[in-house]
């Protein structure tokens, strides 16, 4: 498809939102509806130019579309950006106005926390919209989605090593942690209580003081993190770290973390593949704030046990993923698609049936 269209292709809406009073520069992307209302947070930052902002949106919000595919709920995938350095930006005015945009949709569009955003952020957002979710319990919300995404992250990272080492115990391993952040950080706590031996890195020293002094924990350099001869490298600082010249480095027969996009490139999952490493997609491991946020739309309001249980259903569609790479002979981000896709098809059919009123 080519001109303006061609280049949203696979997505059902692309929204641009501009406030000339707060200064509100905004890309509201939604890949899918098949499935439910697009969820996904909206991230605050400042781009080299707007068509990276636009490139960054549209390529999350098709992530999320599979990422809510693969973890059973019930919604399609969206993302946000607003465009600017939030420390000189962020002001209620903006927050708000930005509220109204996405109020504008009409429930299309289900938002939460991301990058530069924060729960606070969330809860001033909320006062012009009902689809914002990941407030503080305190102001209605479910509060910080990362403690769950660490435990996803968890119970992922045990099954992906009993499909390669034959057991899920962690503490035989070795793992390098890259990225200490408020999931990487507390994935280095599940790990130091199972006994596993830990190397971390972070570019900031605050986030390495944090955890350095914990029973098994090694502090290495950032350059050094991903050439590592370990079992396990779990990627929790930003996108694109495995790339050609990455991979072709790697010592670890795993490769599972909670960052988001941490393939530079679709071909870099077909080189983790012909290396033999096994590569946990990361839209699939990292889905438990997606489904913590998510479950604050519940009609009972949100409950932790019921997020906790949802999440702990991951494990086993990772291990189905990692099934169906074995026998199609596929990558495992060619099977989770694959995965995603089955679902969506199968599922949103039922869109098109309709129910008898209860």
């Amino acid at each position: 498809m080519a001109g303006i269209f061609g280049r949203f292709e696979g997505h059902e809406q692309v929204v641009f939102g501009h406030d000339d009073v707060t200064g509100l520069r905004c890309i509201i992307a939604i890949h899918s509806t098949v499935l439910g209302p697009a969820l996904g947070g909206t991230r605050f930052r400042a781009y080299d130019d707007d068509e990276a902002a636009l490139d960054d949106v549209l390529r999350l919000s098709h992530a999320m579309t599979l990422k809510s595919a693969c973890a059973g709920l019930d919604h399609g995938g969206g993302k946000a950006v607003i465009i600017g350095e939030p420390d000189e930006l962020r002001s209620e005015a903006l927050l708000r106005a930005y509220g109204r945009m996405i109020a504008s949709l009409g429930g299309r569009y289900v938002t939460a926390c991301d990058v530069g955003t924060t729960p606070d952020d969330i809860a001033v957002i909320r006062r012009e919209t009902r689809w914002a979710t990941g407030a503080d319990p305190v102001e209605g919300g479910s509060g910080d989605s990362g403690v769950l995404t660490a435990v996803g992250l968890y119970l992922s990272l045990q099954a992906a090593c009993a499909a390669v080492f034959d057991s899920p115990d962690l503490g035989e391993r070795h793992v390098a942690v890259q990225g200490l952040g408020k999931v990487g950080r507390r994935l280095v706590e599940h790990l130091v209580q199972d006994g596993a031996k830990v190397s971390v890195a972070d570019v900031a020293p605050a986030a390495v003081e944090r955890v350095a002094e914990l029973p098994g924990v090694e502090v290495v350099t950032p350059e050094d993190i991903l050439e590592l001869d370990a079992d396990v490298l779990s990627p929790n600082a930003l996108g694109g770290v495995l790339d050609a010249t990455t991979i072709d480095r790697l010592q670890v027969r795993v490769v599972c973390g909670g960052a988001n996009n941490q393939l530079a490139t679709t071909d870099d999952a077909e080189r983790l593949h012909e290396r033999g490493i096994l590569y946990a997609p990361d839209y699939v491991v990292n889905a438990g704030g997606v489904i913590n946020v998510a479950d604050e739309l519940h009609p009972a309001g949100h409950s932790p046990a019921r997020a906790r249980k949802r999440a702990e259903v991951m494990p086993r569609t990772l291990t189905r993923i990692i099934e169906v790479s074995r026998q199609e002979g596929v990558s495992t981000e060619v099977a989770a698609l694959r995965v995603a896709e089955r679902r969506i098809a199968a599922v949103g059919r039922l869109a098109g049936i309709r129910l008898a009123s209860c």
